[in-house]
């Protein structure tokens, strides 16, 4: 008897987590843990890694595919990592998070308005522009960007860059 998985189901075991992991501010620590998830075949979706308010210390937010079992086996191997101080998996709790989206789009003067409209109802700013393209700039979520993209592109896409997903926890809690 073949049983059925449904769609609902496969997505929510390949669901996508977005961890942290406050690291010491050393060379070669990015390095480490991101051989760490290609050795055992984990990929990145979504990489952003900064100072925080402690110079001795940098926030990385990952973003990877899997179901929970992957997660576990993922921060228990960060936790193995020496330079890992602390690891938050944002999954499951109230976080806010935020992606940066630069697009250079072709704006020829007659869908100049056109593009103005788009970018003001996704809340964007215009940051630069030449006689045929405007660079946009987006902040949100990534199906916000995905859309704003999505409806850019019947301008002419030039270039498109993204920062990555950063987030943080709600609340008085830190990570």
């Amino acid at each position: 008897m073949a049983t059925n998985i449904s769609t609902a189901m496969l997505a929510q075991l390949q669901q996508r987590h977005t961890i942290t992991a406050l690291v010491e501010n050393h060379p070669g620590v990015l390095a480490r843990v991101s051989g760490l998830f290609a050795r055992r075949g984990y990929n990145i979706e979504s990489l952003a890694v900064s100072v925080t308010e402690n110079p001795d210390i940098s926030r990385m937010t990952i973003v990877v595919g899997g179901d929970h079992l992957v997660l576990e086996q993922i921060t228990k191997q960060l936790h193995k990592l020496i330079e890992v101080i602390k690891v938050v998996d944002y999954t499951e709790q109230p976080a806010v998070d935020r992606e940066l989206a630069l697009i250079k789009v072709g704006a020829e003067p007659r869908h100049r308005n056109e593009i103005m409209q788009i970018v003001e109802i996704f809340r964007g700013r215009i940051i630069d522009m030449s006689d045929k393209t405007f660079i946009i700039e987006v902040t949100g979520g990534s199906e916000k960007l995905d859309k704003v993209a999505e409806l850019l592109g019947a301008y002419g896409i030039k270039e498109l860059v993204r920062t990555g997903i950063i987030a943080m926890a709600r609340g008085p809690r830190t990570a």
